[in-house]
């Protein structure tokens, strides 16, 4: 029999949250949920695995993730199926299969595990995590406008907007677009020998990504390429006026990036993304726009749709540089039991205790050591407070209350004023 001593571990590119990090992404996550339901907006829960011919026909054929990323397999059936690489296109066949399209207006998001097959590096994964907001039935510039300030709000609330920087362009119609295609590859035809393997490449395929290259010895050829604003439309040039003008009025700060095209075929008019410079090279937090052509390009009638995607990741990696959940502790109060006595009676208690604060982060010393040595974990949980049971606690109703974040000393409470107290000095906190 063959021996198995190798230890196992996980798939390259794709990591474990542990428990120390896992309350850090909750607190980011329960802010992100408070914002989108602030602006009314509504989650919907979708499928991790969609039909192949789903992306294909949504982000493109001819684009690095559906030519080199998917995880792409066949069922029992004999189906091509797709672990999702991005949410919109899901999203969207949802949203057609259900009947939510059709003179109806709707703001949505989702949130979950997106796969990749890349090269995974700081910042890219194999599986990663989005939120995800989609919108539909909205022609004006003021829904961009919405998800711009929504996502703005996020920053906000997260102690990161100083650390961000919004980009804007506008990619137009798809006519427009194929007007500048047009000019576009007659450039990049005269200065072929400047080209690197993946722009020659585009340049028959999809010749507006070679505009967002990364190869620096291209910058220059690039900046010095026709820019598609040239080529927009009055209609086109008025709703991007529109967003700037609106945008100024509110004070979010933006700077125009002629080069901003996105990664995905399905994208018109508005497109932007928020930036940093403090993650390397991939820098970017979230990033969305309008896609108003994909849903009748997935066989739906003619509507406007618009939304972004935010990376948890790479929030998160940003979020730790700031070090603004250096607090967050996955315990707040931590329940020692000292005797026979106290054991029912502190588990009795804190059952009590959760059913009245429904919110508080309680732990219960569950291996009935020694008071040294129940304190000396209660003190690494890093909760704020130790409870304390013992015999005179159970006899005189009490409760001793030990805080361990300062060097205030323990002091006894009635058990029935506990309550009160808890809702004062700890829930009310956070």
């Amino acid at each position: 029999m063959a021996q198995h001593n190798q230890t196992l571990q996980a798939i390259r590119g794709m990591h474990d949250l542990l428990p120390a990090n896992s309350a850090r992404w909750q607190a980011v996550e329960t802010i992100i949920r408070e914002v989108l339901s602030s602006y009314a907006y509504q989650e919907i829960r979708l499928p991790i695995v969609e039909k192949t011919e789903l992306f294909k026909r949504s982000i493109g054929e001819v684009t690095d993730i559906v030519e080199k990323e998917m995880y792409t397999f066949t069922d029992r059936n004999g189906d091509s199926l797709t672990l999702r690489p991005e949410g919109t296109a899901g999203c969207l066949r949802a949203g057609l299969e259900h009947g939510l399209l059709h003179n109806q207006i709707h703001r949505l998001w989702y949130y979950g595990a997106m796969f990749r097959h890349e090269r995974p590096q700081k910042g890219r994964y194999r599986q990663f995590y989005q939120f995800g907001v989609e919108t539909y039935g909205m022609a004006s510039a003021d829904i961009d406008v919405e998800l711009i300030a929504l996502s703005n709000r996020i920053w906000q609330r997260l102690g990161i907007n100083n650390q961000v920087v919004l980009e804007l362009n506008s990619l137009g119609t798809i006519a427009e677009r194929l007007v500048y295609r047009e000019v576009l590859v007659a450039y990049f035809t005269e200065h072929l020998a400047e080209l690197d393997a993946d722009s020659l490449k585009r340049l028959k395929s999809n010749p507006l990504r070679i505009l967002d290259t990364k190869n620096p010895a291209m910058q220059t050829l690039v900046a010095q390429a026709p820019e598609l604003s040239t080529y927009l439309g009055a209609e086109s040039l008025a709703h991007f006026n529109i967003l700037t003008t609106t945008l100024d009025a509110l004070g979010i700060q933006y700077r125009l990036n002629p080069r901003l095209v996105r990664g995905l075929d399905y994208y018109s008019n508005t497109v932007f993304e928020w930036v940093t410079t403090a993650l390397g090279s991939q820098g970017t937090i979230c990033a969305g726009g309008r896609y108003d052509g994909l849903v009748a390009q997935l066989g739906g009638k003619d509507n406007t749709a618009c939304g972004f995607a935010l990376g948890m990741e790479r929030l998160m990696a940003l979020i730790d540089l700031a070090d603004n959940l250096a607090n967050i502790a996955p315990v707040e109060v931590y329940l020692i039991r000292v005797g026979e006595d106290a054991k029912l009676h502190g588990m009795k208690f804190a059952e009590h205790l959760r059913a009245e604060c429904p919110t508080l982060k309680l732990q219960v010393d569950c291996n009935h050591g020694s008071f040294k040595s129940q304190f000396k974990k209660a003190d690494k949980s890093g909760a704020e407070f130790a409870f304390i049971i013992g015999e005179d606690e159970v006899n005189n109703q009490t409760i001793a209350i030990k805080p361990l974040r300062t060097k205030a000393s323990q002091f006894v409470l009635p058990a029935n004023a506990v309550i009160e107290f808890i809702q004062t000095h700890v829930t009310a906190e956070n």
